[in-house]
């Protein structure tokens, strides 16, 4: 009997440890899904090995259409193992509001991408400066992949304040990496403010504005009760089709109207847009700099040595003159 209650017991043991690995793996497919339907620099980080195309066009572009200006700071030059702040500024109407998936309004999303030189990357938090870290408090930044750690993105951050996105970078030492050269290097970055039009499939999303099929005339406009239309469209041959509009849009037509076929039947909603551009940075060689502190001084001190020279020669010539 105490054998049997013993095996019973481990057996319900087991059964209670596998419901928990199962509610534990559920709850983290879940919580992976959704960040992955929230935070849409994943659908690059997925489908593209490199953000930057052959032709210079970063991928952000292939489903934000509209374009939008974008801005970068960075330093002139830096020392090498030094770590620096890289400014992009993501201009927007901070009154603006984007239409979201469900059809309601809310605050536009802010997206960046920073394409760093080969052996700069993030800096890490024990070498970030206090007041750099408070620039960047709030803002969750992360490498592209594993492969691609000069490449950041950050995003989508929602709210009204982040017109400026500040990234902490941390410069290569090509003493350590023999890779990495005292040069001139180009930086690239793509913002992003707003929702866009496409998906990584092709579809499109509902922030788009609906064009009519057809020519007909508007026989009826049934609103829904989850909010959008279903226009009913009658067409010259007398045949009635269905325009499906989706909740958040707002009509530009009427029962009665006539339309054309590519005739817009609602507003454009999007109010965002994609931006890149680019900026270059020098990782300065402090040798350099020592030796061009030295040629600097030694050229003040001939030209000061000169002045005096001159100075005695021009007083020995007055001298032998009064004699």
């Amino acid at each position: 009997m105490k054998y049997m209650n013993q095996s019973y017991l481990q057996k319900s043991i087991k059964i209670i440890q596998t419901f928990i690995i199962i509610c534990i793996g559920f709850v983290s497919f879940n919580s992976m899904s959704s960040s992955k339907v929230e935070a849409f620099p994943v659908y690059a980080q997925q489908g593209y090995e490199n953000p930057r195309e052959a032709t210079g066009r970063i991928v952000c572009a292939n489903c934000h259409l509209a374009q939008k200006p974008v801005n970068i700071e960075t330093p002139q030059a830096v020392l090498p193992n030094s770590v620096f702040e890289a400014k992009v500024q993501i201009p927007y109407d901070s009154n603006g509001k984007q239409i979201l998936g469900n059809g309601s309004k809310g605050s536009l999303n802010t997206g960046a991408v920073l394409i760093l030189p080969e052996g700069f990357k993030l800096a890490p938090k024990n070498l970030i400066p206090q007041d750099l870290k408070e620039k960047t408090n709030n803002i969750y930044i992360q490498p592209y992949s594993t492969s691609k750690e000069n490449i950041l993105v950050v995003g989508p951050v929602g709210g009204d304040k982040n017109q400026e996105i500040t990234f902490p970078i941390l410069s290569p030492d090509p003493n350590k990496d023999k890779n990495v050269h005292f040069l001139k290097y180009p930086i690239y970055v793509g913002g992003n403010r707003g929702r866009g039009q496409l998906y990584p499939t092709g579809d499109k999303s509902n922030n788009n504005t609906v064009v009519c099929s057809n020519n007909g005339k508007i026989i009826k406009i049934s609103p829904l009760d989850k909010g959008g239309y279903n226009i009913d469209i009658e067409k010259s041959n007398g045949d009635i089709y269905t325009e499906n509009i989706p909740a958040g849009l707002n009509l530009n037509i009427s029962e009665g109207n006539s339309v054309l076929a590519n005739q817009n039947l609602t507003n454009d909603p999007n109010v965002g847009g994609f931006g890149q551009n680019e900026t270059e940075i020098v990782l300065q060689s402090p040798a350099r700099i020592k030796g061009m502190i030295a040629f600097f001084f030694v050229v003040t001190i001939t030209q000061v040595l000169l002045v005096i020279k001159k100075k005695q020669w021009e007083k020995v010539q007055a001298a032998e003159v009064n004699f």
